[in-house]
């Protein structure tokens, strides 16, 4: 299914698929996709009924990086134009307490890598080829990702892939530490799905103080981080969903949390 719709957006339950839609392209992304990924994360963040997002990509590829279309003619105004919308994306996934899953397949390069890595977990195909590939194009990375690559595989690694611009495996991206778990492509979807669900059942509220304390603990000294670990665990504190788990905690019998 692939139409002019750049961006497909389904919902089962509370789990919201984000499905990028230029298969032809290789999902490249492009001012259209990346203008309709910005409304609809805007849309998530409005929702608090959505506890797991998805992000996946149509046909043969998750996304093979930017549309080097946009930025042939102009460089600089194609990549102003494009980072705005993404760059707000990023913001915003970074704000909401719904964990956001990268199901990934076939190539993630360029911007597609980087947006990958800004995804709080990373399930990927067997035979999934990776590159941070910018440097290949005599240009520094976007879309987060000198930002992401550092934090994960630590600076050594994180040069070594940027500054190299090699292609590497699904299995090197796993002992790296890029993606969380390496499937054989058939499972792909129905692994994805059962992940996220085990989400979408979980204290999301918890699961926004978690991922943003731990996103912002490189930026603190440990008194600061303190701190924020004292006020998050505050506000859990007065949500439902920690009533509920200390409840079954008592009863002996496992929570049953509704996000709030």
């Amino acid at each position: 299914m692939s139409g002019n719709t750049p961006l497909i957006v389904t919902r089962q339950g509370a789990i919201v698929t984000l499905q990028f839609n230029r298969p032809e392209a290789l999902n490249a992304l492009d001012l259209p996709m990346a203008q309709a990924l910005l409304a609809a994360v805007q849309a998530i963040a409005a929702d608090t009924g959505v506890r797991a997002v998805v992000l996946k990509g149509a046909g043969r590829a998750f996304i093979a990086g930017g549309d080097l279309a946009t930025l042939h003619a102009n460089p600089a105004q194609g990549a102003r134009d494009l980072l705005a919308p993404l760059n707000a994306t990023l913001q915003l996934l970074q704000q909401i307490d719904a964990p956001v899953i990268a199901q990934v397949h076939g190539a993630a390069a360029g911007g597609g890598l980087s947006l990958m890595l800004m995804c709080d977990f990373v399930l990927a195909a067997d035979g999934t080829k990776f590159n941070l590939a910018y440097i290949n194009l005599g240009t520094s990375c976007d879309v987060g990702g000198s930002w992401a690559l550092p934090r994960l595989v630590g600076l050594r690694h994180a040069l070594e892939i940027a500054l190299l611009g090699d292609a590497f495996t699904a299995d090197d991206a796993l002992r790296l530490g890029l993606v969380n778990r390496v499937v054989p492509a058939p499972e792909l979807d129905r692994t994805t799905q059962a992940f996220a669900e085990r989400l979408a059942n979980g204290p999301t509220k918890a699961y926004g103080q978690m991922r943003r304390l731990l996103r912002t603990s490189f930026d603190r000294d440990l008194g600061a981080q303190l701190a924020a670990e004292a006020q998050s665990f505050d506000t859990c504190a007065h949500t439902a969903d920690m009533r509920e788990g200390l409840q079954a905690f008592f009863d002996k019998r496992k929570p049953r949390f509704q996000g709030r």
